[in-house]
């Protein structure tokens, strides 16, 4: 734990004092969330440069602490720099999709430069047994990568919730990473979590500024490239699922999101209010308690996955089972209540 409580704290302290500042850049940039439509959950316009901070204190951070080889710091830094900026410039002035994923397909490349790739995972059906991916491994990493920037950008609706489940999912790989003895790992997760609780005082509800784009597409960006590199240096059974896990909650809103478009024969990427968060708010949550709850249900996949990760499989069982249920609460709810507002106009 001593290899990781400086950089964590560190990160802490740099997030909590940019914010400030970040919040004046927003107004001097134009980076403001005016409520514009029924999907916001704010009445007043708010600043959307809560990233910046974020940003700089991973970054300060990153370089002050970090022990991966230097062509690997250089890669993470331009990339998640890429991807930041990228955010930043859609928060004033907002990007195409095309665009946006180029860019992120360049980011992602940037990271696989510098070999960090998923070479392959654990074979669950035989023992140490291994499955490389050879070629493969540039797909399916850009895939990784790029879809789950997206899937913490998805969830980013509520106060303080990106960056809580971030930090969460942060810490599961964080302690997954320490007890394999990955300490470079280590260290770079725990300033991602570090920078996101530094972050929520000024974020937690009622929010006196938002991350935006930039900070959200970065958290999205430097957990999946964090999960990568523990799959690179692992070459045991069920290592893919711990980072499914630790990302659980964002993974699966975004699947069920891509699920029910499809099903209503509506555009992958147009927005809606059947996000897991919605649907907690539509059950009777505030913003605080829907909150929670998703910061409940990710702690009960994150630990499910750091069990699987230490061999408690039955402990691990327990732990998903809750979390899995309460998930489909909301959802089974929040549809029956429409099938039965369906019935009613025929």
């Amino acid at each position: 734990m001593d290899v990781i409580f400086l950089p964590f704290i560190i990160a802490v302290i740099f997030s909590y004092g940019f914010t400030p500042f970040a919040k004046e850049m927003a107004y001097k940039i134009g980076a403001i969330d005016i409520p514009k439509d029924e999907r916001r959950m704010h009445s007043k316009p708010i600043p959307r440069l809560g990233g910046l901070a974020i940003y700089m204190a991973i970054i300060i951070a990153f370089v002050l602490f970090s022990d991966m080889p230097k062509n690997q710091v250089m890669g993470i830094i331009a990339g998640s720099s890429i991807i930041f900026f990228t955010g930043v410039v859609d928060d004033v002035h907002p990007l195409s999709a095309k665009v946006k994923m180029l860019l992120q397909i360049v980011a992602a490349s940037v990271i696989m430069a510098v070999d960090i790739r998923i070479l392959g995972f654990g074979n669950p059906f035989v023992d140490s047994g291994y499955v490389h991916l050879g070629w493969l491994s540039y797909p399916v990493t850009l895939f990784w990568i790029v879809g789950i920037t997206n899937t913490v950008n998805l969830i980013d609706g509520l106060d303080g919730l990106a960056a809580g489940i971030s930090a969460i999912s942060a810490s599961v790989l964080a302690y997954v990473a320490l007890i394999n003895g990955w300490t470079d790992t280590a260290v770079l997760t725990a300033i991602v979590a570090g920078s996101c609780i530094g972050f929520l005082p000024y974020n937690f509800n009622p929010a006196q500024i938002f991350m935006g784009d930039g900070g959200s597409l970065l958290l999205g960006f430097l957990l999946s490239t964090i999960s990568v590199t523990g799959t690179l240096k692992s070459a045991t059974v069920l290592t893919i699922a711990v980072p499914v896990l630790a990302l659980g909650v964002p993974i699966f809103d975004t699947t069920f999101a891509i699920v029910r478009r499809l099903i209503m024969r509506k555009p992958i990427m147009q927005a809606d209010k059947g996000h897991l968060h919605h649907r907690l708010l539509t059950i009777g949550f505030d913003q605080k308690g829907a909150v929670v709850r998703l910061y409940s249900i990710s702690v009960l996949l994150g630990v499910g996955g750091a069990f699987i990760a230490s061999g408690s499989f039955i402990n691990a069982m327990v732990a998903l089972a809750i979390g899995i249920t309460l998930i489909m609460i909301p959802i089974s709810q929040t549809t029956a209540s429409g099938e039965r507002l369906i019935r009613t106009r025929k």
